[in-house]
């Protein structure tokens, strides 16, 4: 494990007047990242108008709300040149000291679980999780695999599933309570009982287990690109987009392998999303906005919302889908009643990265 220092000066500036304006903040809020911008848009969701802009530092992709609502984190991505993690005070509506991840360079996909953050590094080829209330990394495991991207953190964060773009392949931890990988004598014969290690023979002692178990890791090859994924709420599969084969695989969790492939038409394919009763998918693909039937497989209805998009996020409540449309520079708000585009925000240039808080 890797100790890792919060530095106080990445945001600690002065912020002109003109980046950020504040409101009331209500306890329900849509964040929507600007890259362009370098901002944070806490949006109202009930008037869907921006209450507060507020910096966040080079290149911001994704951004994840702590579970009381009262803080965001966004990772400072750069394909590998930037290391940090920037933090914004949603009650206060000001940005705090950056996370400095050190040698964890890239950060990108994110989530929060059991009071930490969870990130990928994608140049580290790696993800690790960071606990506030502690100011330090605390765990890190290596993937081996190329542009680890986005991730999914199971309750209780005894299963970890990532994406891996250029590999096209996803990632399946598994925490064990013994080691991963049990020893075992060569060529799988057992000393005769009495000689050899340990004393009146047996087979040697293996490498002892690290604290708090060890992780088993699973590599699923999927499509080409595969990228933007989610879990069904019952946590029995994930879907992932594959945006160079225009496919989406669909992997059963418990078996770790891949049940069926999509010719779902999807080019681009940047995120997809579950709805919360698990019945509808979304899919975020380059000016479509694909929504498809969980149970049948097949495509319910595609829009258009643009030119160009990027990330989904669907309302707790399951009536609303947001998804920015980066080139276009806004978030579509899309009724998932009638299937149809009812308005567009304004949260600043090139739109990415979208989190839903709620205040406790």
């Amino acid at each position: 494990m890797v100790s890792i220092l919060r530095t106080f000066t990445t945001l600690a500036i002065a912020i002109p007047a003109t980046w950020c304006f504040a409101q009331s903040n209500p306890n329900s809020s849509l964040l929507v990242l600007s890259k362009q911008g370098q901002t944070l848009a806490i949006v109202d969701p009930a008037t869907l108008q921006v209450t507060a802009r507020i910096p966040v530092g080079n290149d911001p992709h994704e951004v994840v709300a702590s579970a009381d609502g009262k803080t965001a984190y966004v990772s400072n991505y750069g394909f590998g040149a930037y290391h940090t993690l920037a933090v914004v005070d949603l009650v206060a509506q000001k940005p705090l000291p950056a996370i400095d991840l050190g040698a964890l360079r890239g950060p990108h996909g994110l989530d929060f679980g059991e009071g930490k953050v969870w990130f990928t590094a994608e140049a580290a080829k790696a993800i690790g999780s960071y606990d506030p209330a502690s100011g330090r990394v605390d765990w890190i495991m290596g993937t081996g695999q190329n542009r680890t991207h986005m991730l999914y953190v199971f309750p209780g964060a005894k299963r970890v599933v990532t994406t891996n773009v250029s590999s096209g392949t996803v990632t399946i931890m598994e925490k064990t309570e013994g080691s991963a990988n049990p020893p075992g004598p060569p060529n799988g014969m057992m000393p005769p009982p009495g000689n050899g290690p340990p004393p009146n023979g047996g087979p040697p002692p293996g490498p002892p287990v690290p604290p708090g178990g060890d992780w088993q890791l699973t590599v699923i090859p999927v499509g080409h690109g595969s990228e933007g994924f989610d879990v069904s709420p019952d946590g029995k599969e994930a879907w992932v987009a594959n945006a160079g084969d225009a496919t989406i695989s669909i992997i059963d969790i418990e078996a770790k392998r891949v049940i069926e492939t999509l010719a779902a038409d999807v080019p681009r394919a940047n995120r997809l999303k579950f709805t919360p009763d698990g019945k509808t998918v979304l899919v975020s693909a380059g000016p479509d906005f694909v929504i498809i039937d969980a149970a049948t497989r097949k495509e319910l209805k595609r829009l258009k919302t643009g030119t160009g998009s990027g990330g989904v996020l669907v309302q707790p409540d399951g009536a609303r889908a947001f998804e920015a449309c980066g080139p276009d520079g806004y978030v579509a708000v899309i009724d998932l009643k009638t299937l149809s585009v009812v308005g567009k925000i304004d949260a600043g240039g090139n739109p990415d990265g979208l989190a839903w808080a709620v205040r406790q």
